[in-house]
This record gives structure tokens, sequence and C-alpha cells, in this order.
């Protein structure tokens, strides 16, 4: 069964960062099938900070990380801190290897107070996937918070992200550990490749 990874980087219990994430994953297993893997980054934001350190992450935070690269497909959620994603959303990105989410299908959302912070999506959120080499989908999902007093316009956005996603999913064969020596060229390759050029 197809895999999906929701990481959430609520801090507050009940957040409306995980509220929106579990939506965005109801929206995706409405169109297809899944195999959900919560994260809730606020459990494990001490290893994760411990990682930052010391460089090793707790059998805890391993676990997690695994979850989120096996998976075939990821919905991230931060609540909007400062015009941009949070610190703890940031540091658990920092603790993936920088190849681990290429080709990786992501469906991207935040939380705010006000609509004035929606731009977290474009401006901070899809660029940060792009360096990562993610597939991110066309429609990212920002959630104020007068739009869960008014569901229908959220609705909306959450169901046409989630069949993004799940076009994605279903289109495309289980995830596979990333190769870091897939694109290697052979020695002798870039060798007769200086001979033309010298």
């Amino acid at each position: 069964m197809t895999t999906l990874a929701v990481v959430s980087a609520g801090l507050s219990e009940p957040s409306s960062s995980h509220l929106l994430a579990d939506r965005l994953a109801a929206g995706v297993g409405a169109v297809l099938p899944v195999e959900l893997r919560p994260v809730h980054l606020r459990d494990v934001a001490r290893d994760v900070a411990d990682n930052l350190v010391t460089g090793f992450p707790s059998a805890r935070l391993k676990a997690v990380v695994d979850d989120v690269v096996g998976a075939d497909g990821l919905i991230v959620v931060t609540p909007t801190f400062n015009a941009s994603y949070s610190g703890l959303f940031k540091s658990f990105v920092d603790v993936l290897e920088s190849e681990s989410l290429a080709g990786k299908p992501v469906l991207i959302g935040a939380t705010g107070g006000t609509e004035r912070h929606s731009l977290v999506l474009d401006f901070a959120l899809r660029p940060l996937f792009a360096y990562l080499k993610a597939n991110v989908v066309p429609t990212g999902v920002y959630a104020a918070s007068s739009d869960w007093g008014s569901p229908q316009g959220l609705s909306d956005r959450i169901d046409r992200a989630a069949g993004e996603l799940a076009g994605l999913l279903a289109g495309r064969a289980p995830a596979k550990p990333a190769d870091r020596f897939s694109d290697v060229v052979p020695f002798d390759q870039l060798l007769a490749g200086t001979k033309r050029h010298g």
C-alpha cells in the first residue's frame, strides 16, 4: 500500500497545524488508499535539538526520519512564525540527508493568525522543498484562524491539494532509498572528456 508521512510542526495541544495536517491526510485518503505515518515534531523536539548538537539521532528520531524518508509521499504543515516556517520545522528538515526527499511528492501547508501570512507557502516552504529536489504539488494550503469559522473555502483548497498529491502518488512506483552515488560519472569517462577539450 502507498505510504504517506504526515509531518506537523504544531507546538500546542490542540494545534491548528495538527488539525490541518489531519484534514489534508483525510483528503488524500478519500481519493487513494494510503497507510498514514503521522509525525508530530513536538514529540521529538528535544531529540531534534540533541541531534543538531551531537550529530547523532536518538533511536526515536531515527525512527521518525526513516518514516519520513521511506514514505512514498509527504504532507508537511508548519505554523507561521515571523513570516516563515517554525524553527522546529526547519531544524527537523536540517536533520534530513540533503538528497533524501529528491523526487518525493510533497503537499505543503501552513497555519497562522491572519491571511497576511499566506505567502509563507510560496516564499518559504516551496523554495525549501525545491532546494531539496522534492516534487511539490501546485496547490499549497494555508489556514488562517478565520478559515476554521468559514470552512467551505478551506475545504475546497484541501480537496484540490489532496487530489493533486493523490494523483502523483497513484502514478509513481513505491519509494526507494536514495542512492547517493547513482549519478556518479566513471573516471575514465571524465578523463576522455578532458582529452577532447584539451
